[in-house]
């Protein structure tokens, strides 16, 4: 799902929601284009969402009317664009989080742009304000707050953690994201903003409980992997539910339908993208088909059991 809608303020900018999987048609995005915080697709969604099919052609699709692309997560693919001043790509380990990356620098030698695609979560949220704003930050940092959000590993400040509990709260809400880039690039300073999104922030607490029931189902199956199996279980909070994991093992991996995600502490040192043999991704989170698992599972020296 994407949604474009107007920014606010004096720049004239539409904003498209996207992921790596799923990006909007070329043709239905107006004019100069910026891709902020989306990462090149690998074989981890499947043929249909590999790099050629997904990402390259929605580049080629573009053409001369794609500007930038700025980007933290790794690919080998990376290397196709090397010598692109349009393409501003780093690895995870280089950068946590993309707004760190977006100055004013940057902003004013890609110059005016008519469309930004960004990422959903908060670091994408927060790159597309950024933008907008000339590259200068929301608020007093914000971008600490997003490599915190992304990587896990620190404290978000308040404002970082009211907008993630509602983003997690309604993961596909586009009309929560209008509000959310909308909030940033006014600085946070509306209080009517900041009531609709701790409204909805307040949804994420049944599934932080739902998500803490079905962590006593995790099982382990080798002593650094726990798994467990979310399919029909209803609506829960994934992010939380990896993260209890990762305190009963170092890596954590939840089954729902048909994608297993798997998922290990930034520090760790654990790349589930080499050790899967993918082209690209987040080295610590990534999700595959479960047609991949047993796979997957011996990559890591691991077993289902039964």
């Amino acid at each position: 799902m994407w949604l474009k809608y107007h920014s606010v303020g004096t720049e004239h900018i539409e904003v498209a929601l996207g992921t790596p999987r799923r990006l909007p048609r070329p043709a239905a995005l107006a004019g100069r284009v910026a891709v902020l915080d989306i990462a090149f697709a690998s074989e981890s969604g499947g043929r249909r969402n590999s790099f050629e099919r997904t990402t390259l052609r929605f580049i080629e699709g573009l053409g001369e009317r794609l500007v930038a692309w700025v980007d933290h997560h790794d690919s080998e693919h990376h290397a196709l664009f090397a010598g692109d001043a349009r393409f501003l790509l780093a690895t995870k380990a280089e950068h946590g989080a993309c707004p760190e990356m977006i100055t004013p620098e940057l902003v004013t030698r890609i110059g005016a742009v008519d469309t930004i695609v960004c990422h959903n979560d908060f670091d994408g949220l927060a790159s597309a304000a950024k933008w907008i704003r000339g590259g200068i930050e929301p608020y007093p940092g914000c971008d600490d707050d997003a490599r915190a959000i992304d990587t896990r590993i620190g404290v978000a400040g308040e404002n970082a953690q009211r907008i993630d509990r509602a983003l997690r709260a309604r993961g596909r809400d586009a009309a929560l994201r209008k509000l959310v880039v909308a909030h940033l690039v006014e600085g946070v300073a509306s209080e009517e903003k900041w009531r609709a999104i701790d409204l909805v922030a307040a949804e994420l607490e049944p599934l932080e409980r739902a998500s803490r029931e079905l962590a006593s189902h995790y099982a382990a199956v080798s002593p650094d992997l726990v798994i467990v199996d979310a399919t029909g279980r209803g609506r829960y909070d994934k992010t939380l539910l990896l993260l209890l994991g990762q305190e009963r093992a170092p890596m954590a991996a939840v089954i729902d339908d048909e994608t297993v995600t798997f998922a290990a502490p930034f520090d760790s040192g654990v790349d589930f993208v080499a050790r899967f043999g993918l082209s690209g991704g987040m080295p610590t989170m990534v999700s595959i088909h479960t047609s991949k698992l047993d796979d997957a599972l011996a990559a890591l020296g691991a077993r289902r059991s039964g």
